[in-house]
């Protein structure tokens, strides 16, 4: 009687005691691995935003159509419509690149020639985030010697076309090689625009060196008296070197001499990779945060896409295959590079700046301008300021043309909502060739008068033709308005 409960109390024992002993195990196992966690101090990772672009002058050296379709290239070579089919080739070859475009006037050009095919591949490239939109006026306006309304104007033009053709809506403003930046483009341009950055690439070289030192090559600029929250994110490209192109020696572009990463031995690729990352330190140091951001790009590059992004495809996968990079940099334990956009790096500038516990060890800290960055001068004795006056005959006809295209604008209202008034009276098409006239005026090598004299009559034709093409609507709106 006693043996058998015996056995069975005993086998109870054994099976309870198991059982206590596993989950202690597993408590003690679970406690080890909380407190690891909570002693574990994250990797410090460095983010290299590769960012390829393009520059492309709504007219300088030579008129916009001559730029666009590649002609007169003895004066440059530059061929806009050769860079937006080879862009958007590279594009679909590989879906990890990226690309930023930004002047509306030539893309709107490229787009009205394209194959319903072609078209649906570019709406799929923006859908997807390859394909992206800076700025996305009809140009890069000057900010000197514009007015704030052809500003505006030409911002809204361009904005309209990307809204209506590819339902994307710009949020930074990429305003690289203006000479100088006003305090109407970080406010009212800015912010109020609906932008959540502006970056550029010019400011006084006395700013700059002191930046430089003090870290202080992006900051936060808030410079309106008058507006409400007007406080924008701004920040310096080229690697802050005064510019917008890529670090000195890594150019590799068809149109730049510096040698190209393709066809190198392991050795030599070493050796530029690690130039490459010592001028990124050099970059990281000159800001704050752990992003920094580099423009892959520069005037009328991309022409042979496909020679920038094998390089670029390279030199990211190098990257990140770095051995001991503690070695080059001592306070980040990775540096990882990847294909980015503006958007994507002022996303990230957001996230680290409102979570500084995700990414750093305090929180950022960044200078706050109320200023502007006038006048611009890039060495001893050298400012900008004289295209403020010069080519006055240019900057009077614009403004003729401006107020031109406000009063076109105010008789059209009258007719916009009536239904027995159809067609040409209406007066859209015929507005709209003063509107792109004001807007490719607007560029920075425009109205402030720094092109060359067959470029600035090329400018000058074109905002007379769309005044005369807005006349005639005006004479005929005039008309109908009387005989009723």
């Amino acid at each position: 009687m006693h043996e058998p409960t015996c056995t069975i109390f005993f086998v109870l024992f054994l099976a309870a005691t198991t059982y206590y002993n596993n989950y202690f195990n597993l408590f003690i196992h679970h406690i080890s691995h909380t407190k690891k966690g909570q002693n574990e101090v994250p990797k410090k990772v460095l983010n290299i935003h590769i960012v390829p672009h393009t520059h492309d002058d709504v007219g300088w050296l030579k008129t916009v159509d001559q730029y666009y379709y590649g002609r007169n290239n003895s004066i440059q070579h530059a061929c806009v419509s050769c860079i937006l089919d080879s862009v958007i080739y590279a594009l679909k070859s590989d879906p990890q690149r990226k690309f930023t475009y930004v002047e509306m006037a030539f893309f709107s050009m490229w787009w009205e020639e394209q194959t319903t095919e072609i078209k649906q591949i570019v709406k799929e490239l923006v859908q997807n985030g390859q394909l992206s939109f800076a700025n996305g006026g009809w140009c890069m306006h000057d900010e000197a010697t514009t007015h704030y309304m052809g500003m505006i104007d030409q911002t809204s033009l361009g904005h309209d076309f990307l809204k209506r053709e590819l339902d994307f809506v710009p949020t930074v403003a990429w305003q690289l090689d203006p000479f100088g930046h006003s305090s109407t483009q970080s406010s009212l341009l800015g912010s109020v625009a609906g932008f959540d950055a502006i970056y550029f690439g010019r400011i006084d070289y006395q700013d700059l060196q002191q930046r430089h030192l003090t870290r202080n090559c992006e900051g936060i600029w808030d410079s309106s008296p008058n507006l409400n929250e007007t406080a924008i994110f701004w920040g310096l490209t080229g690697s802050y070197s005064g510019n917008y192109g890529a670090p000195d020696g890594f150019c590799f572009d068809v149109l730049c001499d510096n040698e190209p990463l393709i066809g190198l031995d392991r050795n030599q690729l070493h050796s530029r990779v690690k130039d490459f990352l010592n001028d990124i330190k050099l970059q990281a140091d000159r800001t704050r945060g752990n992003h920094v951001m580099l423009t892959m790009g520069s005037d009328f590059q991309y022409q042979n896409a496909m020679v920038n992004f094998k390089n670029l495809d390279l030199l990211i996968i190098t990257i990140n295959n770095w051995e001991n990079i503690s070695s080059l940099f001592s306070d980040y334990d990775e540096v990882q590079a990847f294909y980015s956009t503006p958007e994507i790096y002022t996303e990230k500038k957001y996230e680290e700046y409102i979570n500084p516990n995700n990414f750093n060890d305090s929180k950022i800290e960044y200078e706050i301008k109320r200023d502007d960055f006038f006048p611009y001068s890039d060495c001893d004795h050298c400012f900008w300021t004289g295209y403020f006056t010069s080519r006055p005959g240019l900057k009077r006809l614009e403004r003729v043309g401006s107020s031109f295209l406000q009063i076109s604008r105010q008789i059209q209202a009258f007719f916009l909502d009536d239904e027995a008034v159809i067609g040409e009276i209406k007066g859209t098409k015929r507005i709209l060739e003063l509107e792109k006239a004001m807007g490719i005026v607007q560029h920075h090598d425009g109205v402030s008068g720094t092109s060359k004299q067959h470029v600035a009559y090329d400018y000058a034709k074109k905002v007379q033709f769309g005044i005369n093409e807005a006349a005639s609507f005006v004479e005929d709106a005039m008309k109908n308005i009387f005989q009723t």
